[in-house]
């Protein structure tokens, strides 16, 4: 927490401004000049830009704009595609899976700073990308990302315990030539390429990192095609580098499909290379009718996630969404079931509800979770607060993988409140017995309302509503950390995908990463943790599909946690922007391929 509030202040106190770029002003400023100016949207600020702390889908989107990566998603296809970004192709694997040998494109470069010899930017190289890696192993960094490559690179956590000497080598990562990187595992590890394309991995100059210090999280240096001109906790101002390599757009490569992608304008950037505006700036407005209210005044945001109290106003029909055809001409709208599986689980390590070292009351306790999964309403849950439009389903495992399993059981996801019922009594819990429960949350109203609904669920099957207590925490850093140091029962969350694979949730489960890692359940099933790591070292195909279903099956079994939902995002553009603005996976990447048609 003091290193983010550290890296807040000096956004307010030291942020660089881009002259004349104040709200409206500089809009209008630069239209006046000619320029393209495109006025994006987001829900909350990154704190910092540094790719250490690329954690969150804020500080990423900056990220994948101002660096570059190795590899990045196809701007249309999905199925998500992999393509190269900074390497030439795609990696030479070893026959054992161990060696990836990647080779760099020649002649990019940085943008023009001060941190470099004459202010000029100079050459990528693959050392940059071991330098980078690197950092995330080094304790001063503070990274929230060493864990993607954790264990994985041969001899990079021995170089962390010996002290992070950046002129030590790590035999993991060699550069045997100035264009040429071979990266050397532990053991096979099938999602590396797909981490390659995470911001964590962006390519940062050591010179940078040196002459800026402290002020590198506000101040990025990259080869990326923006460069960010102004960085506070109301807007970035990304401006176009004129450095950026010149890569002409292949729609048919990018998976551009006419029954999916026509009517968007996307023909008009074929053959031409990115970026095609000159400014980006990023409005980071916390108020959903705040942001509604400037997307539609017409002439200052023109991208917003529609809130879900507009629906009425945007929408003839829900199922599927539809906008409403005078708004046609004016707006372009995309509905997106989101990457990601929303749950709320119990903390194994509390003896009341999880492992408890008495098997009648190990027994007990597995009755009293299945008690409280069978009394939610996942049903009424969507609707309250999602519209009806989210898609529910059993386990962990969302629709947005290949490896959703659309055939699963849908008992754990439908309400039984009589079978709930006499779970409880058969298992000698009443309002007596039935222990008490946290539920913890960062403040808001509608997190105060989730709580509410979920107490009344419970409510409803005999549990005493004095049982079910609110804790609220300040901040979600605070809670976050609360769930770090497995100090609630309850833990109700959100996980986005890193990458589209399964791999990426059923990790939440693993028995090694229990708290502080990211198993906040603190579950540990030796069959579960087997099976998970038997799937790791596997590619892709149908036995490592029938293993990950089967881990899957064994949460729903245990009864480990209320599973799951994904929300559908309603995106809303206005109809002079040309692009296709899903951010899902694909991150901040698309934003290059955005242009304005003319008026």
């Amino acid at each position: 927490m003091t290193s983010l509030r550290s890296a807040t202040l000096l956004i307010l106190a030291a942020g660089f401004l881009l002259v004349g770029c104040g709200n409206g002003g500089g809009n209008r400023n630069a239209a006046a000049a000619g320029q393209k100016v495109y006025r994006h949207s987001m829900d909350q600020a990154p704190v910092s830009v540094d790719p250490t702390q690329a954690a969150t889908v804020y500080s990423n989107f900056i990220v994948l704009n101002v660096y570059d990566t190795l590899y990045a998603y196809k701007y249309l296809a999905r199925p998500y595609e992999l393509k190269p970004n900074l390497a030439a192709g795609m990696p030479e694997v070893s026959a054992d899976g161990l060696t990836y040998t990647i080779r760099l494109k020649p002649g990019v470069s940085y943008t023009d700073d001060e941190s470099f010899a004459d202010g000029i930017g100079r050459e990528v190289v693959a050392e940059d990308f071991i330098y980078s890696i690197k950092r995330h192993f080094d304790p001063r960094s503070l990274s929230q990302g060493a864990w993607v490559w954790q264990g994985r690179i041969e001899g990079l956590d021995e170089w962390k315990e010996a002290g992070s000497d950046y002129a030590a080598p790590v035999s993991g990562l060699q550069a045997p030539d100035r264009h040429t990187l071979q990266i050397r595992l532990t053991r096979p590890y099938p999602q590396l390429v797909h981490t390659l394309t995470m911001g964590f991995s962006a390519l940062v100059p050591r010179e940078a990192v040196e002459h800026y210090g402290r002020e590198f999280s506000i101040r990025p240096v990259g080869s990326g095609p923006f460069k960010l001109r102004r960085f506070d906790t109301a807007r970035a101002a990304l401006i176009r580098n004129p450095r950026f390599r010149s890569e002409p757009v292949d729609l048919a490569a990018e998976g551009y499909d006419p029954t999916l992608h026509d009517g968007l304008g996307l023909e008009a950037i074929a053959g031409r290379a990115p970026p095609f505006v000159d400014r980006v700036d990023v409005d980071f407005i916390t108020e959903d009718a705040a942001r509604w209210n400037s997307f539609s005044k017409g002439n200052e945001i023109q991208f917003a996630k529609i809130p879900t109290e507009q629906f009425d106003t945007v929408l003839s029909s829900k199922t599927p969404p539809t906008m409403k055809t005078e708004l046609e001409g004016r707006y372009k709208m995309l509905d997106l079931v989101a990457p990601e599986v929303i749950f709320n689980t119990f903390n194994m390590d509390f003896e009341e509800f999880g492992y408890n070292t008495d098997p009648v009351r190990a027994g007990r306790n597995k009755a009293l979770r299945c008690a409280v999964i069978k009394a939610f309403d996942w049903n009424q849950r969507n609707e309250r607060f999602y519209n009806g439009i989210a898609k529910i389903y059993p386990g962990i495992i969302p629709p947005a993988v290949p490896e959703f399993d659309a055939g699963m059981s849908q008992v754990s996801v439908i309400r039984d409140v009589e079978g709930a019922r006499k779970l409880l009594a058969d298992n000698g819990w009443d309002s007596d017995t039935l222990p008490k429960l946290v539920y913890g949350v960062a403040a808001s109203v509608k997190q105060r309302q989730l709580f509410e609904q979920f107490r009344g669920f419970l409510s409803e099957i005999g549990y005493p509503s004095e049982k079910v207590v609110l804790e609220q925490f300040a901040t979600f850093g605070d809670i976050s950390k609360a769930w770090k140091q497995s100090k609630l029962p309850f833990v109700s969350k959100s996980w986005g995908l890193d990458y589209p694979d399964a791999e990426n949730v059923l990790q939440l489960f693993y028995g090694p990463n229990g708290s502080p890692g990211s198993n906040d359940a603190n579950f540990a099933d030796p069959e579960y943790d087997r099976l998970y790591e038997q799937s790791a070292v596997m590619q892709p195909g149908p036995e490592r599909t029938a293993i990950y279903r089967r881990m899957n099956e064994i949460l729903v079994d245990n009864c480990v946690a209320i599973m799951g939902l994904s929300r559908t995002n309603l995106l809303m553009w206005h109809d002079n922007v040309i692009g296709y603005p899903d951010r899902n996976i694909v991150g901040g990447f698309w934003l290059r391929y955005v242009d304005l048609r003319q008026e």
